[in-house]
């Protein structure tokens, strides 16, 4: 590898390696590009312990379009990813979601289904008795209302889709590098280079903070207070006698969600505030499955009262404490220092618009493509923060 690169990617999970390809494979850039990922297997990632949802139901116009261009990229993938005649296999299961809502959630179920419907996204709102037709193993005596996505939502396998986008960008020229950066060197408006663990130092034209729950990490290093925090996340996988059909990615009122997993399914819950500190580790809070999830999965689908949990496993979000929603672009002082960060659970079906839009603000100093301005770092300061309803 160059003692000096054009662009260094910090953290080549989904969202990085999907920058590394659209800047080498779908702009006009010449230069190198290194991606710096201290993990190899991945084991810890955001992206492998995800659960690889799709969805166009959300409340933000440009999250719905960032999703909507991440099911066609993933349901195309073979005219992107393909290297020397073989195509990923990457599996879309187009089952979609469903969102319910009591009478107090009608309001903003409809008005994000306005928003969303006006953009194109193919979702269905249902009322209880047509919710009870089409998903007969539904609960619906509490329900006003669900919104259905009949298309372009439902779920991919993410490790697939990450190590697709890592062999295409590999196949294109960059560079990947196992090593971690632990200093940033930057002088007024520029960073000059990254110091790496093994390797030593790196000169680099462009920073890419993609180091997902890590980002704020990495930004402390260039002197920027960056709002995100790893939460720690845990999923459920049960079994279930009965058999209930073809279900979507379900989500209850409550916030607990359920979707197919082969022969099981999986599940699991956002905890309350005060049980969501800052957190690394991997332990399993297995009695948020006991008092709060499976509870509410027998009062919803009656058939879950007699399921038995199989197993679990925890990962996090590179959670946005602000509101929640992801950070882009370049950083107002430090120009060539970009953000692609803070999805809170989102980055890995935005991770195609995402790597497109940074790879054009690098490569053609714009967005092209889908307008992405209002997610930049400097709407904190200015007090334009984008606050998403639909977070998972």
């Amino acid at each position: 590898m160059s003692e000096r690169c054009d662009v260094v990617i910090v953290g080549g999970g989904v969202v990085g390696s999907a920058i590394a390809y659209f800047l080498l494979g779908q702009t006009t850039f010449k230069g190198r590009v290194a991606v710096i990922e201290k993990d190899s297997t991945y084991a810890d990632a955001a992206t492998s312990l995800s659960v690889g949802g799709v969805r166009q139901q959300f409340s933000t116009p440009e999250n719905i379009a960032m999703s909507t261009f991440g099911a066609a990229f993933i349901k195309g993938i073979a005219d992107y990813l393909t290297v020397d005649g073989e195509a990923p296999s990457v599996p879309f299961t187009e089952w979609g979601y469903l969102f319910l809502a009591t009478e107090g959630g009608l309001d903003i179920l409809t008005s994000n289904h306005v928003i969303q419907t006006g953009l194109g996204a193919d979702i269905a709102l249902m009322k209880p008795d047509q919710l009870k037709a089409r998903f007969p193993w539904l609960n619906t005596a509490d329900l006003a209302a669900g919104s259905f996505g009949r298309s372009n939502e439902g779920w991919t396998d993410p490790y697939s889709l990450l190590q697709a986008f890592k062999r295409k960008a590999r196949s294109l020229g960059a560079v990947y590098v196992n090593d971690e950066v632990v200093a940033i060197q930057h002088s007024g408006s520029r960073v000059q280079a990254v110091q790496l663990a093994k390797a030593g130092r790196l000169a680099c034209g462009n920073l890419v903070d993609s180091a997902g729950y890590h980002s704020h990490r990495v930004a402390a290093m260039a002197g920027i207070d960056l709002p995100i925090r790893p939460r720690k996340r845990c999923v459920f996988v049960f079994d279930c006698k009965t058999p209930i059909g073809r279900a979507p990615l379900t989500i209850d009122p409550t916030g607990v969600y359920f979707r197919p997993e082969g022969a099981s399914f999986i599940c699991g819950v956002a905890p309350p505030d005060e049980r969501d500190p800052d957190c690394l580790d991997f332990d399993i809070d297995y009695s948020l499955f006991e008092e709060t999830v499976w509870p509410t999965l027998a009062e919803r689908v009656p058939a879950f009262e007699t399921i038995k949990l199989a197993r679990a496993w925890a990962g996090h979000y590179d959670y946005n404490t602000v509101d929640q929603n992801a950070i882009l672009g370049p950083h107002p002082e430090i120009a060539n220092f970009f953000f692609a960060n803070g999805f809170s659970g989102h980055g890995l079906q935005q991770s195609p618009a995402v790597g497109r839009a940074t790879a054009e603000m690098i490569a053609y100093g714009a967005y092209r493509s889908i307008d992405l301005t209002r997610f930049g770092f400097d709407r904190f300061a200015k007090g334009r923060t984008i606050i998403e309803l639909n977070v998972v």
